[in-house]
């Protein structure tokens, strides 16, 4: 049996316990694709897609790959109804909900043979998971990047607390962009991990090149939560963020920040490449992301980062 083998694998049939997000702008078919064939389990973004763009995208994964694969949905999507038909119909084996309440549409996933796991940023909401049935749940801490919690709560204190009030399988996200990281998030009561940034700015994401490339020059410091009142994201601190955080600091409304946030800015700064007035989301981790690399090595280096960071916490240990 392979040393990463656990019951996260078992419920997706995967070799490793190792998911890419489904990010919007950034996880299509390429990216899915690659990941499932390598051994992880890929997710097409369903956030950025219309109906008939995410159909498209699940029939060229299908040819892509004869491994597992799936779709992550976030639940406030104005077209739902019209995606969750199509992701039944294409017979996705599984969906990653979130955004939203993890009643909603889980029975009726799980009715039609789909795997339903459900992302959440705090353990009150583990608990609304095992009420509703998730086959799994994804904790997502603070270092994220994208839609985050509003609570702030770190991947290190959000997986123990979600471990103490759920026994569901149990992925770790937010932070995570190795091995080592890999091998945290399992001691502290994971049972896998969900990655996006590094995925994100691998060969086969949707990113703009001027996005990846950008990436890869952060340090610490250089992304912050901003939109905490209509829906924390974590931002790159370029000139539209500059905007954002003076509105804030300020105490603009809701509907101010709406207005100034628009249309489709997401898509202007992470699939155009507007790296002034676009909105560019990624996580803390970035800041150790300095190569673009293909999907085959990444997956071979986390691995391989695994078991030595297991190796070595194996020969260091320290009796109390």
């Amino acid at each position: 049996m392979d040393d990463m083998e656990n019951r996260i694998c078992k419920l997706f049939g995967i070799k490793y316990p190792i998911i890419q997000a489904g990010m919007v702008w950034c996880s299509g078919w390429r990216l899915a694709s690659a990941v499932s064939n390598h051994g992880g389990l890929g997710l097409l973004g369903a956030g950025s897609m219309h109906p008939e763009t995410l159909r498209d995208h699940i029939q060229k994964t299908k040819l892509a790959t004869d491994k597992p694969f799936g779709v992550n949905i976030p639940l406030f999507y104005p077209e739902l109804e019209m995606i969750m038909k199509i992701v039944a119909d294409e017979k996705v084996p599984i969906v990653f909900t979130s955004a939203g309440s993890p009643g909603k549409y889980t029975s009726w996933l799980k009715e039609r043979g789909i795997i339903v796991t459900h992302v959440i940023a705090s353990s009150a909401f583990a608990l609304k998971c095992e009420e509703a049935g998730v086959d799994a749940i994804v904790a997502e801490g603070f270092e994220a990047g994208g839609h985050n919690g509003k609570e702030e709560t770190t991947t290190m204190t959000l997986i123990p607390a979600v471990r103490r009030v759920s026994s569901l399988p149990l992925l770790a996200a937010g932070g995570i962009g190795s091995g080592e990281a890999i091998m945290a998030a399992m001691a502290l009561g994971a049972d896998g991990v969900q990655i996006g940034s590094r995925f994100a700015i691998s060969e086969e994401s949707s990113a703009h090149p001027d996005f990846k490339k950008l990436v890869t020059g952060l340090n610490e410091g250089d992304t912050k939560l901003a939109l905490k009142k209509i829906g924390p994201v974590r931002l790159i601190k370029n000139e539209f963020f500059q905007v954002v955080n003076k509105l804030e600091q300020e105490g603009a409304s809701a509907d101010t920040l709406r207005i100034t946030l628009g249309r489709s800015r997401a898509k202007k700064g992470m699939f155009e490449g507007d790296l002034a007035d676009g909105e560019l989301e990624i996580g803390q981790i970035a800041s150790i992301i300095d190569e673009i690399l293909p999907v085959e090595t990444i997956m071979k280096n986390l691995v391989q980062e695994y078991r030595q960071a297991k190796e070595r916490l194996t020969s260091n240990q320290f009796d109390f």
